[in-house]
């Protein structure tokens, strides 16, 4: 079988570059260890993925957006603040608003298993693209383009492979594309709460000396009550504790950080316990092979970029794809990519981590600084919409 571009990992990234590439009239074939649908999760699991405003578009293009079973929770204000758990939020916030970019929401919030139905349906719903899982590959790649071959004896030729297998990624260790990591001794616990109050669509970022606390609004649920997703680190060795804890002493603590403002909480469904670490890939391209996703950076979650980060390069790397005539994997397209990248990898990375430095401390000096700086670019329209835009990939 032969392919214009083979795809592995189907992951949010991998699986929304190949519906692209294939609603595109591009041949791909995707293939995954796993099969996929397991993935579809038929309850909520706690689990939901922050879409930024910028990597939508991809996701409308794949034909993946309209095909979302369940709402999308819009996000149309963003409130920053520090402080400690516990005690009240600092007087001195920083406060985004759609409204001051022209009223369309900066991001949405969408459940995990509602964006793996739609992209599962989708990439079984193109002609030109053909899904192999569960199933193993061993790549050969040579100046002419890649052979394939999977464990169920089938072979494919591609001009293209696009790893997307996440930070661990054989095909970029193959390559000897080697990357820079580090661990933050830090964790991040993941779930979901039900509140007697509405969120009004606006997100909580808030800053502990442990780590961030987010609070991100979801669509109502099935039964119509509340929703919010919490994206919460703390040290490595706090947060195994914390999730040993019953439900209901979990709910107590995430309520501890979150404040009153959404009124009683409770729990809905698992909880999610992630080690966190960042890494920095040195070249995202090798001989007829481009990386994507977390196999071409890992970044921490305190601004919750991770998967935009990789939309933003499956938007990259499909737009130079998609040029008229272009070889998918020719050396001079590879370059172009690798540069169209890089600045956005290392700005998220460096941007990420000082944020983590800054604020994951109880040094009272720097808490001190970072107060002011939050009250001072409240007052600063101009930063505060550059920030917006970043945050939102536009």
């Amino acid at each position: 079988m032969a392919c214009d571009v083979c795809v592995i990992g189907a992951g949010p990234v991998g699986a929304a570059l190949a519906c692209r590439l294939g609603a595109a009239g591009m041949s791909v074939a995707i293939i995954d260890r796993a099969p996929l649908p397991p993935m579809e999760h038929p309850d909520f699991d706690g689990r939901a993925y922050a879409i930024a405003a910028g990597s939508r578009p991809l996701l409308e293009d794949a034909g993946v957006w309209d095909r979302l079973p369940l709402p999308a929770g819009p996000i149309e204000q963003i409130r920053v603040s520090d402080g400690r758990p516990g005690r009240p939020a600092s007087p001195l916030f920083l406060h985004f608003d759609h409204a001051d970019l022209g009223g369309a929401p900066l991001g949405w919030m969408v459940e995990a298993r509602s964006l793996r139905v739609a992209l599962n349906a989708r990439l079984h719903d193109i002609p030109d693209v053909t899904v192999h899982a569960p199933a193993e590959a061993v790549v050969e790649r040579s100046p002419a383009g890649a052979t394939i071959r999977l464990s169920d004896g089938t072979t494919l030729q591609a001009r293209l492979v696009v790893a997307a297998e996440g930070r661990a990624s054989p095909q970029r260790r193959a390559a000897g594309l080697s990357a820079t990591g580090w661990a933050y001794r830090q964790a991040g616990m993941v779930c979901a709460i039900a509140h007697t109050l509405p969120h009004h669509n606006t997100a909580l970022e808030h800053f502990l000396p442990a780590g961030p606390f987010a609070q991100l609004p979801m669509a109502p649920g099935e039964a119509g009550e509340h929703l919010s997703a919490i994206v919460w680190t703390d040290a490595a060795a706090r947060a195994q504790r914390l999730m040993a804890l019953d439900d209901a002493a979990y709910g107590a603590e995430v309520a501890r950080r979150l404040g009153p403002h959404l009124g009683d909480i409770r729990l809905v469904g698992r909880r999610w316990l992630y080690p966190l670490s960042a890494m920095y890939v040195h070249a995202i391209t090798a001989e007829r092979l481009a990386l994507v996703g977390d196999a071409a950076h890992g970044i921490h979650p305190i601004a919750g970029q991770g998967l935009n980060l990789g939309l933003r390069d499956a938007i990259a790397l499909s737009d130079l794809l998609l040029e008229p005539g272009a070889d998918p994997g020719d050396p001079a397209l590879l370059k172009r990519y690798q540069r169209a990248r890089r600045l956005d990898h290392v700005s998220m990375l460096l941007a990420t981590d000082g944020l983590d430095r800054l604020f994951s401390t109880a040094n009272p000096l720097v808490r001190a600084a970072r107060v002011l700086g939050i009250g001072a670019v409240q007052r600063m329209p101009r930063l505060k919409r550059a920030f917006m835009r970043q945050a939102m990939g536009i």
